[in-house]
């Protein structure tokens, strides 16, 4: 903040003439933005932001789980694999208490090394495990348009169960050295004394496991990505150099059109989350943090966005989830569905 960009004003000086000319209101965030005031403020949004999404989310995927086990004409590969990815989703936000947590009181962490551990390890598992879901769900879908023949041979019930299991391994597997990389470890408090913090072992960082982690990471995001980008525009152009009156051709469009809504807001929603973690990994040691909570603050909102949104994003896109989710809530309530 100097001279070289007037266009942000000091905390600590008077407005000048020259910066009478800006609104008053730009002046006053530019003046909180500078200051340490939002990131005080910051907690209570981010809670008043998790608690309802925390619940939506809870209902919306326990609903998707018991609409497609308990309804057995919607057991179909592709919602086998959206059940198993609520399941994942219903998993990452039952670990949103303790971020919270976290972010009102990161120290002293009050559950032990063991706990420290498992709730960083089933958080990375289940993102690694979200990840493969959508990507894998793609390539089947691709299958069905693109090789419908193929696909009558490949995709069953029993070898999409199969497959799906083995995406929960290899998500398990992924995220295995967070158990190692993560753990409890004395720091200095504010007022001197050392306290106990669920953080990033001095390990991890001095040895490269934590720089390694992050590759993998970013290449679990980044490579899904680019199949997901060819896989939707194979299947984009033979839908369209076929005819639209196929009743089949029709109910591959719906399915396509509701996966790519999801894929669409996956990568809105888990972008800056992947940034965010890479910000971290760089500036370890910087003195500036401010602009890096700010910012993983609102990655963090929008992961626990994605893994909420999928139950209305499956009701809005997909008639035939809607009914069954509206059969199965009546049946639970007694209503009359043609009332």
């Amino acid at each position: 903040i100097n001279n070289h960009t007037p266009h942000m004003i000091p905390c600590n000086q008077k407005i000048s003439q020259q910066q009478r000319k800006y609104p008053s209101w730009i002046i006053y965030w530019a003046k909180l933005v500078t200051s340490q005031k939002l990131y005080h403020i910051s907690p209570l949004c981010v809670t008043v932001i998790y608690i309802p999404l925390m619940l939506f989310g809870l209902l919306g995927n326990i609903l998707t789980i018991l609409v497609v086990w308990l309804r057995p004409h919607m057991r179909t590969s592709t919602y086998l694999y959206l059940s198993s990815m609520a399941v994942s989703d219903l998993l990452i936000l039952l670990l949103l208490p303790l971020d919270l947590y976290k972010l009102w009181r990161p120290r002293p962490w009050p559950l032990g090394d063991l706990a420290c551990k498992l709730t960083m390890f089933l958080s990375e598992c289940c993102t690694f495990c979200t990840i493969l879901h959508i990507t894998f769900l793609s390539l089947e879908r691709y299958l069905a348009v693109c090789w419908p023949i193929t696909a009558k041979t490949l995709v069953t019930r029993r070898r999409t169960r199969t497959i799906i299991g083995c995406l929960w391994l290899g998500a398990a597997v992924s995220a295995a050295p967070v158990l190692v990389m993560v753990g409890v470890e004395e720091v200095g408090g504010e007022d001197g004394h050392m306290m106990i913090e669920c953080r990033c072992t001095h390990f991890a960082i001095s040895s490269g496991l934590l720089s390694a982690m992050m590759i993998l990471s970013n290449l679990y995001f980044l490579v899904p990505l680019c199949i997901l980008g060819l896989v939707y525009s194979l299947i984009g152009r033979t839908l369209w150099l076929r005819p639209k009156s196929s009743r089949r051709d029709q109910s591959h469009r719906n399915t396509v059109k509701m996966l790519g809504v999801i894929v669409l807001a996956f990568v809105l929603c888990w972008l800056p989350f992947h940034v965010g973690r890479t910000i971290f990994s760089l500036s370890l040691g910087s003195q500036n943090d401010t602009p890096k909570n700010y910012f993983n603050l609102v990655s963090s909102v929008l992961f626990y966005l994605s893994a909420a949104v999928n139950p209305l994003l499956y009701n809005l896109m997909s008639a035939r989830y809607r009914h069954a989710s509206l059969f199965f809530e009546c049946e639970l309530t007694s209503c009359d569905i043609w009332g």
